[in-house]
């Protein structure tokens, strides 16, 4: 209407834009994350390869991508560390946990030689015939383990990652070092979980204090 002046001046210049409600990714507990984990069957080579992957996942907060493009040059067993290739090829530096650290060991000297014998793949992730895991894959191991962990919970890849960073943060750690962990060019994008955190203390106050209810 003021481009056809038919009016003067724009009456909505001065109002804002209503905010778009961003959605708390789902989170697991510690006890979730310990009944998952205990599901794959580590007695058998693709267990071992299965477990190694949930606990790698978690333990470095890793995007699906990040996690299935790992190379066997990527992870530096001696530093502790992992060279990790996020979104736009950006290279950052991850800390190897112990966990994460046992149970890839575990899988690299017993099952991945014998699924990769003599290929030249240099994923670390394979499936049985010994080329790299695709993210359907991923997904399907995932799901089969979900099944039978009996949990009632949509679970996905990223679930893993919302449960590090939260982890992290319910656990005292600063939102700039978690921002680094993750990887995120902007901190906007880690403070969503700040909120999961105040919910997890709103949470708390409602279980525990006797006037909360």
């Amino acid at each position: 209407m003021e481009n056809e002046e038919i009016i003067e001046g724009n009456p909505t210049t001065h109002i804002s834009t209503p905010k778009i409600d961003r959605k708390l990714p789902d989170v697991l507990s510690i006890q979730e994350i310990e009944t998952l984990f205990s599901v794959p069957d580590t007695s058998t080579f693709p267990g071992l390869r299965d477990r190694a992957m949930l606990e790698l996942i978690y333990g470095a907060g890793l995007r699906i991508s990040e996690l299935l493009s790992l190379s066997v040059h990527h992870i530096l067993f001696d530093d502790e560390l992992i060279r990790v290739f996020g979104k736009g090829s950006k290279e950052r530096i991850v800390p190897l946990g112990e966990h994460a650290k046992h149970w890839l060991i575990k899988y690299m000297s017993t099952a991945r030689k014998t699924f990769v014998k003599q290929l030249d793949t240099e994923e670390i992730f394979v499936n049985q015939r010994g080329k790299a895991l695709s993210r359907m894959g991923f997904w399907k191991i995932l799901k089969h383990h979900v099944e039978q962990s009996g949990l009632i919970k949509e679970i996905h890849p990223h679930t893993f990652r919302h449960s590090f960073a939260t982890h992290l943060l319910e656990g005292g750690a600063d939102l700039r070092i978690v921002q680094e962990l993750l990887g995120h060019s902007d901190i906007s994008t880690t403070q969503i979980y700040t909120h999961i955190d105040r919910e997890y203390l709103k949470e708390t106050l409602h279980t525990f204090h006797p006037r909360s209810k």
